[in-house]
């Protein structure tokens, strides 16, 4: 066999396997599009990280940013009353919680952007409502004020455009938060696609 014979064949196989390892590389979104797997973004500016917090859950347990410390979660706004967004986005974050309730690193945190209203009581019925164990999905309330500062500074879910007594937050964005408490991933709670991509995005946080 012939020198360029040789090389030929020699090229061939190895054209082959970088196509084979890239093919393994890359993977298809809920679209049907390739993206690799290169680590999720970092959101909001240089160094950005979610402030310090403390709430109360629906067990009446104290949660704040320690609790949280070393986990990665979901992070959501809603109201106990409310008729519109939020019966099908806690709908959807129940998918989200089936899907990795049962790992020890994981949370869900929902706030309540009407702490006046939901007592701990209250809360503890909405939560019984969507199945949610209190020990990884936690219902939330306190002081309205650090609970809207959290969702528009620290969540980025808000963008705080309001007039005097008219402030209220009323977002239907998820946020995905890693262990170090930055922003990996925003999400619309109500829609299916973005609720897939949140999932498919756990994984890939989970094995960064």
């Amino acid at each position: 066999m012939s020198k360029k014979a040789i090389f030929y064949i020699v090229f061939f196989v190895a054209l082959s396997a970088m196509f084979v390892g890239y093919n393994a590389y890359v993977i298809k979104d809920e679209t049907g599009s390739y993206y690799g797997k290169e680590k999720l973004p970092y959101l909001g500016s240089p160094g950005h990280e979610v402030q310090g917090f403390s709430f109360v859950n629906q067990e009446g347990k104290t949660i704040t940013k320690d609790s949280v410390k070393g986990k990665f979660y979901v992070a959501e706004y809603f109201f106990t009353t409310c008729t519109g967004i939020c019966p099908r986005m806690n709908e959807n974050m129940e998918k989200v919680y089936e899907a990795y309730k049962d790992d020890p690193n994981f949370r869900i945190l929902s706030h309540t952007v009407d702490p006046e209203y939901d007592s701990v009581p209250i809360l503890k019925a909405y939560a019984e409502k969507h199945h949610a164990d209190a020990k990884n999905w936690w219902f939330l309330t306190g002081s309205k004020k650090m609970l809207y500062k959290l969702a528009r500074e620290s969540y980025l879910v808000d963008d705080g455009h309001y007039t005097g007594d008219e402030d209220f937050v009323h977002t239907q964005w998820f946020a995905l938060v890693d262990g170090k408490g930055r922003i990996r991933g925003l999400y619309e709670g109500t829609k299916k696609s973005d609720i897939n991509k949140l999932i498919k995005d756990i994984d890939r946080l989970r094995t960064e």
